[in-house]
């Protein structure tokens, strides 16, 4: 959507009177001639108008909320939504700005999910790319001997990686039985191990991430190394979840911050990546009568990245 913005360009759109904060953001934004830093993005687009200045009306561009972080906070926004990352080469990116999903970085799922005593039917028909975000839409509907349909998306036999940096900015669905989850699991071979879960939440716990690696240890028994973080509502704003993949450690990351870490076991072989939203099951239980229908699971961008 709104890339590579200049001073002037922002200031063409933003209605005057600006505060000094927004002022500076603009000025930053031109600096930086990457991505607009201050959340004139695709996911949190765009309603921006004379409400930055503390009064109502003005110009509106879309039927989304604009948040304007403080000129103070400028430089970890910049970290986040930023292309460029220190340090770090990007080899892989979806924006998800085509009309309708990319068919040849990505295979929607068509089956009736048969892990963990799930509910959910996986359609096509559940995904969609509209407004520079991919909907991975959850419902309360038959469809396949099932009761519910849902999403998933992967990257098998189009893209994998083996070591580096991956970083997704989310906002994710919530409610009883709804289990989104963003994963890598091995390009060859018929198995789902060893499986790297970048995120996985219960959607009736939406301010609490886990953070897991599961494998198959030397007596070839399937054990896991696991932390969660305590922290905003995951499913009211946009957030990033990430991890840095070495030989030596795997570090997970929610909003640029470190959040575990750990050397038990490293995978050693390319992986793929994988997004879905499951519908109960063993570990989310199944939905119930507080549960709200349908779920939206929506992505900004997908990014992969290698050390310079």
């Amino acid at each position: 959507m709104m890339k590579n913005l200049n001073f002037f360009n922002i200031i063409f759109v933003i209605v005057f009177p600006l505060t000094l904060g927004t002022l500076m953001a603009a000025s930053l934004a031109k600096e930086d001639n990457d991505w607009l830093m201050f959340n004139v993005s695709k996911a949190d687009s765009i309603q921006v108008s004379h409400e930055l200045a503390g009064r109502p009306g003005g110009t509106i561009l879309s039927d989304r909320r604009l948040t304007l972080p403080e000129a103070n906070d400028l430089e970890k926004q910049k970290y986040f939504h930023s292309l460029k990352k220190e340090g770090w080469k990007l080899i892989w990116q979806e924006e998800f700005e085509a009309n309708g999903l990319d068919r040849n970085k990505w295979t929607a799922e068509k089956w009736a999910a048969e892990k963990n005593n799930e509910l959910q039917y996986y359609h096509p028909e559940n995904i969609k790319v509209r407004d520079g975000l991919l909907q991975i839409i959850s419902k309360a509907e038959y469809y396949g001997g099932r009761k519910y349909t849902s999403g998933a998306i992967h990257t098998k036999e189009k893209f994998s990686f083996q070591y580096g940096k991956v970083e997704m900015r989310a906002k994710l669905p919530s409610g009883q039985g709804i289990f989104p989850a963003f994963w890598l699991m091995p390009e060859t071979g018929q198995t789902w191990l060893p499986e790297i879960d970048i995120l996985e939440m219960v959607g009736h716990k939406p301010d609490e991430i886990w953070m897991v690696l599961h494998w198959i240890d030397d007596n070839d028994e399937l054990v896991n190394v696991h932390s969660s973080y305590k922290g905003p509502d995951f499913s009211g704003n946009f957030h990033t979840f990430g991890i840095e993949w070495s030989p030596e450690r795997i570090t997970w990351f929610i909003d640029g911050k470190e959040r575990f870490t750990t050397s038990a076991f490293i995978p050693e072989e390319e992986m793929y990546l994988y997004l879905n939203t499951a519908i109960g099951g063993d570990w989310p239980g199944d939905p119930d009568e507080t549960t709200l229908f349908p779920q939206y699971f929506e992505v900004d961008y997908v990014r992969v990245y290698t050390r310079d």
